[in-house]
């Protein structure tokens, strides 16, 4: 899958024998699980506040809702 960069929260990270700044969200699995050890709660929290803002401004974008109107 190809990155789409959306989240605006990039990390580095080594893919093969390469580093690349790769979006929270174009992370594995376990390359978030990796990077998310030893965190703090406000580091979570300004995650989830920053990808709420995403998801928010994806929707009034493109005009989606979710479930029934």
């Amino acid at each position: 899958m190809p990155n789409r960069n959306l989240d605006g929260i990039y990390f580095r990270v080594k893919r093969g024998d390469k580093y690349e700044n790769i979006c929270w969200t174009d992370l594995t699995r376990d390359e978030r699980e990796l990077l998310s050890q030893n965190r703090t709660l406000e580091w979570w929290q300004i995650l989830a506040e920053h990808l709420t803002n995403v998801i928010q401004n994806m929707g009034n974008d493109f005009d989606i809702y979710g479930g029934e109107r």
